[in-house]
């Protein structure tokens, strides 16, 4: 009987999945225990990690839901840089973060709704929809930057308005990370366990029956679309009000592009994009972490260590692409017949 249940234990680890898994698993056990040799504080580095996993995992699961319902949003590079700044001026406008994060939250979802319809209802190819927020944000947090305060590059605005991570006694953690990693314990949840859930898998997947049971496609799909970019919306806010404290006009970095990686990765299933936005997180606290330890920029270039979070994103999409299935219909609209 020991025999067999061994057998069973290794036979696990010849899974491709199981043992990638557990191969960054041991590649980030051994990366903490080497700072820890080198005398540094790895809780530090966890921690930012995890404030640079935010905004990924909110557009990352905000998108999962978008794609289980069908319809595909490459947009969210251009959603977080227009979030952001208007989840600032939400913020001076009522005078506090968290309402300026709300005022993020609610944009994204205005976005996410306008982007619906056009794809919806207007059946407009959903890439050049996506490329089409992507390119208006290019001009649109310029004009905004200069418009609101007059600044066309930088704004810092008041320390009074970010939003304070809680102390805790294994390090400090920010509300809206845990808002992040609890979206996407629920939306897996919510897409798996509940009939609406259900419904928004089958119109990503099969419209046609939902169309059948009575069910309008159009709806379930504007929906996920609004909740989906909303919550995008949240982490382009979280990026100035959470993090930075200040706005640039490249405040996303292409991390919309990122978390776009992350469902690609996770095959639109919400707790393995979360699992991928940590491990995009960490790289990115990794590179921060190495460009502030004493006497390593004068040994590499620190254009080279920003590169990190972009090569970890090359290499592990290049791993995963063609391994996930995502819905059927994704990214065609459903003419009834």
């Amino acid at each position: 009987m020991n025999a067999q249940l061994l057998e069973k234990f290794f036979a696990q680890f010849r899974n491709k999945k199981v043992m990638g898994f557990f191969g960054a698993l041991v590649a980030f056990i051994i990366i903490l225990y080497l700072i820890a040799w080198a005398d540094m504080k790895p809780s530090l580095l966890v921690e930012t990690g995890l404030i640079a996993m935010t905004p990924l995992a909110l557009a990352a699961v905000g998108e999962c839901i978008n794609e289980k319902a069908g319809t595909i949003n490459i947009g969210l590079e251009g959603i977080l840089g227009i979030t952001c700044v208007i989840g600032v001026w939400g913020a001076e406008l009522f005078g506090s973060g968290v309402m300026g994060l709300l005022v993020g939250f609610i944009a994204g979802a205005f976005i996410g709704f306008i982007f619906a319809i056009i794809s919806v209802y207007g059946r407009a190819d959903q890439m050049v929809a996506g490329m089409g927020i992507n390119l208006l944000a290019l001009g649109l947090v310029a004009y905004l930057l200069m418009s609101i305060w007059g600044f066309p590059g930088i704004y810092v605005f008041s320390n009074k308005l970010v939003v304070s991570p809680i102390h805790t006694p294994w390090g400090s953690l920010h509300p809206v990370t845990i808002i992040a990693i609890a979206a996407a314990i629920l939306a897996q949840i919510f897409l798996y366990k509940t009939l609406f859930g259900l419904r928004i898998r089958a119109a990503g997947e099969k419209p046609e029956a939902v169309d059948v049971a009575g069910v309008s496609v159009a709806r379930i799909r504007i929906i996920a679309s609004t909740f989906g970019a909303a919550l995008c919306g949240l982490g382009g806010a979280f990026l100035a009000l959470g993090w930075f404290g200040a706005i640039v006009k490249e405040i996303s970095a292409g991390r919309g592009f990122i978390a776009l990686a992350c469902v690609v990765f996770a095959g639109a299933e919400p707790l393995v994009a979360l699992g991928a936005a940590f491990i995009f997180g960490f790289t990115d606290g990794l590179a921060s972490w190495i460009a502030i330890t004493p006497g390593v920029k004068n040994v590499i270039p620190v254009y080279f260590i920003n590169m990190i979070p972009y090569i970890a994103t090359i290499v592990i999409v290049t791993v995963a692409i063609g391994r996930r299935g995502f819905p059927r219909a994704a990214g065609k609209p459903y003419l009834r017949e």
